[in-house]
C-alpha cells in the first residue's frame, strides 16, 4: 500500500508540474509593417535577429505575431485591434501609417515604432527627447541636404527637379521641406510631384519627362513599393532619381546616401530589451543612426552614362 501510495503522489506531482509549465507565460510580441519593400522589410529582419542575438528568439522564449497591412490604412487598424484583443506585451509598428494606427488602438501596451522619420510631428510623442506616451522607437531621418548636395555634385548642370512624394505620408513631407530648403539655400528650382496612391505614380512620373533634369523622391513609402514602375519610364528617359534609402536604388534608382534599416530594426531591438526588462517607453528618446552610406545602381548608371565620381565608391 505504502508503494502504491508513493507512485501515486509522483503521479500528482508530474501532473502538477505539466500544469505548471503549461501556464508559464509567453512573451507575446505583435509585429505590424505597412507594405512589403525592401526597408521595411529590412527593419523587420534586423529586428528579430537583433531579439535573437539578445537571447529572444521565437517559438522558444517568446512569441511573434507578424502582419503586413499590405500598404491598407483599414488593415493597420484591424491588425492593431487584433494585438490589443491578444493582449501583447509589446507592439513593434514599421512606418509611420502602422505606427499611427497602433497608437489609436493603446495607450497602455508598450509600443516601438522604427522606420518613422519623425515620431512627434506624425502625433506618436509628446517630444523625440521625452516621448512621454507608450511609444518610443527609432527614426529612418536621413540625411535630406545631403543628398541634394549628392544630385548636384552628380549633375551639376541640373536646373530644375522634381520631388516625388506621397502627399498623405507625414514622413515624406518632414524631409521634402528639409530637402526644399537646401535647394533655396543653392538656388536649384523644383516642383512638386505628388501622388495620393498606387494608380497615381504611372501617370506623374510620366507627366514629368522633358520638364525636370532629375528626381528627388525621400524615403516614402509608397513610391518604395512601385520604384520598378517608376524605373521604367525614368530610365529610358534619362532622367536620374536620388532616393532617400537602398531599397529603392536597387529597385530603379540611381543612388542615395542613407542609412541601413536592417542595422536600424537591430537598434530597436536592443530598445525592446529594455522594455522587456521594465523601462518605460516614455522616458526612452527617440533614437537615430549617425552613420549614412553612399550606395548606387551601376546598371542603372550604365544605362544613364553616369560616371560616378571615384572618391564615393
Amino acid at each position: 500500500m505504502k508503494k502504491l501510495l508513493t507512485l501515486g503522489a509522483a503521479v500528482a506531482a508530474a501532473a502538477l508540474l505539466t500544469v505548471s509549465c503549461s501556464s508559464k507565460k509567453v512573451t507575446k510580441i505583435g509585429i505590424l509593417q505597412l507594405v512589403e519593400h525592401s526597408a521595411l522589410t529590412d527593419s523587420y529582419r534586423g529586428f528579430v535577429d537583433g531579439l535573437k542575438e539578445a537571447g529572444y528568439e521565437d517559438k522558444k522564449n517568446i512569441s511573434i505575431d507578424y502582419q503586413n497591412a499590405q500598404g491598407e490604412q483599414a488593415n493597420c487598424a484591424t491588425i492593431a485591434t487584433k494585438f490589443v484583443s491578444d493582449r501583447d506585451d509589446l507592439i513593434l509598428a514599421i512606418a509611420t501609417p502602422a505606427a499611427q494606427a497602433v497608437a489609436a488602438a493603446t495607450d497602455v501596451i508598450p509600443v516601438l515604432v522604427t522606420a518613422v522619420t519623425d515620431p512627434a510631428s506624425a502625433g506618436l510623442a509628446v517630444s523625440n527627447d521625452k516621448p512621454g506616451k507608450n511609444i518610443s522607437g527609432t527614426s529612418d531621418l536621413t540625411p535630406c541636404s545631403a543628398q541634394i548636395d549628392l544630385l548636384v555634385r552628380l549633375f551639376p548642370d541640373a536646373k530644375k527637379i522634381a520631388m516625388l512624394y506621397c502627399s498623405s505620408e507625414e514622413n515624406s513631407k518632414v524631409q521634402i521641406a528639409a530637402a526644399k530648403k537646401r535647394c533655396d539655400e543653392i538656388g536649384l528650382k523644383y516642383v512638386d510631384a505628388t501622388v495620393s496612391n498606387t494608380n497615381e505614380v504611372q501617370q506623374v512620373v510620366q507627366s514629368l519627362v522633358g520638364k525636370v533634369d532629375a528626381i528627388y523622391t525621400p524615403t516614402d513609402n509608397m513610391i518604395a513599393s512601385t520604384m520598378p514602375t517608376v524605373a521604367t519610364i525614368t530610365t529610358p528617359n534619362k532622367i536620374p532619381v536620388i532616393c532617400g534609402e537602398e531599397g529603392m536604388v536597387a529597385s530603379g534608382g540611381l543612388a542615395t546616401y542613407g542609412i541601413n534599416y536592417y542595422e536600424l530594426g537591430k537598434q530597436t531591438a536592443a530598445m525592446a530589451v529594455e522594455v522587456l526588462n521594465g523601462k518605460n517607453p516614455a522616458d526612452m528618446p527617440i533614437q537615430y543612426q549617425e552613420k549614412f552610406e553612399f550606395k548606387y545602381n551601376s546598371v542603372v548608371a550604365e544605362q544613364l552614362g553616369v560616371t560616378i565620381p571615384e572618391d564615393l565608391l
